[in-house]
């Protein structure tokens, strides 16, 4: 199996109408950031994925805990395309953890 590292970038708009409608919205922010995914912009997600079946198994899970109204779309990208985005106003953050330690408490 070879690794090529890629992005799946997940776009949400979820309405937040009634109190039924902010669970859910509540329920899929909170379930994108257990499975690891990194606000890139209010309702802009961004995940590192090692290979396709990586993705394909993210994507399946996404799929079954998406909300029944608002509209969730998934983008994926190789981390070269990732690593090449300009930003045009504001500054990049970077969340990337660069430790060997087997524990780390953010």
């Amino acid at each position: 199996m070879s690794f090529r590292f890629m992005r799946l970038i997940v776009f949400f708009d979820l309405p937040t109408e009634t109190s039924s409608d902010q669970k859910a919205y509540r329920q899929f922010h909170n379930f994108l950031v257990r499975e690891g995914f990194v606000m890139m912009q209010k309702s802009v997600y961004a995940k590192l994925a090692l290979n396709g079946s990586t993705i394909r198994l993210v994507q399946a899970h996404l799929q079954s805990n998406v909300p029944a109204k608002g509209v969730v779309q998934v983008m994926v990208i190789t981390e070269k395309q990732f690593a090449d985005i300009v930003y045009l106003a504001g500054e990049s953050r970077s969340e990337v953890v660069d430790s060997t330690d087997k524990f780390l408490l953010i």
